[in-house]
């Protein structure tokens, strides 16, 4: 950590260690996480326009762009979501919260893992199943598009304490609207024209495809939100009835994955 610096990346400021006692200390943010202004259980979010929403969507693609790319190592945060971005006195966002991450080499694409890490609701399926592919950068790109629905629809991308299971799941309502010429209906305290919560709905319908491999780079991601007027829909991630769409819809304690037994690397 103390290596990495990047406008977008906490900067770690030092560190106590007194006996059994230690933490790390970062920089303060005043204005706390993102999950902040765009949960739907507080009006918070009439502070943030789409305006602000867009240039926080990209600065959070640049940091994990260059926790990709930029590093010596990549570095896998295996955990991107609203409460882990943190925004200080001028609302620039900054990834936190890197205790699941991985360090790998740049050249290897396939990275070992002995069990899921991560978030309910922004893991991707690979992380628990390798039927969808093998784990590896794509899958922070995956948490990344849900990341960027919850900015769009301001709440939570799956509900780990709601009884009814047959509830649409979210992204397949945002994925839908979208299909059906909809302009999401979505506002936060401002009038708008739809364009700014169309463009990153369709950047995260870009990124939450099931498998790694119809999933844009971070690269990409950021050449989209920079600009994406003419943004294309990807395909319908929710066609299928596999076993992703039934375990993204129920909820996390009824989850029983089995993954297969892999050796770390170190």
């Amino acid at each position: 950590m103390g290596h990495i610096h990047h406008v977008n990346v906490v900067r770690l400021v030092g560190f106590c260690a007194d006996g059994f006692n230690r933490a790390l200390v970062y920089e303060f943010f005043a204005n706390g996480s993102l999950h902040d202004f765009i949960s739907s259980a507080d009006n918070n979010n009439r502070l943030l326009g789409w305006d602000k929403l867009q240039d926080i969507a990209l600065a959070v693609a640049k940091g994990v762009q260059y926790l990709h790319q930029g590093c010596d190592q990549l570095i896998l945060h295996f955990d991107i979501k609203p409460h882990n971005v943190l925004l200080d006195d001028n609302f620039t966002p900054k990834i936190s919260d890197f205790g699941l991450a991985k360090l790998c080499s740049k050249d290897q694409s396939i990275v070992s893992m002995t069990t899921a890490r991560g978030t309910m609701g922004y893991i991707a399926p690979e992380v628990f199943s390798r039927n969808f592919g093998n784990v590896s950068y794509k899958s922070d790109v995956y948490s990344f598009g849900m990341l960027l629905l919850e900015m769009v629809g301001g709440r939570k991308n799956i509900d780990s304490t709601s009884e009814n299971t047959n509830e649409i799941y979210y992204p397949e309502w945002i994925y839908n609207l979208l299909e059906e010429g909809d302009n999401l209906r979505i506002h936060l305290g401002e009038e708008g024209d739809g364009k700014a919560p169309k463009k990153l709905a369709i950047v995260g319908l870009w990124c939450i495809q099931w498998h790694p491999a119809g999933r844009p780079s971070m690269n990409e991601v950021v050449q989209m939100l920079e600009g994406g007027e003419n943004l294309t829909m990807p395909p319908n991630p929710f066609a299928s009835t596999g076993p992703a769409r039934a375990n993204a819809t129920a909820p996390a304690r009824n989850l029983n994955i089995q993954l297969e037994a892999i050796a770390e690397l170190e």
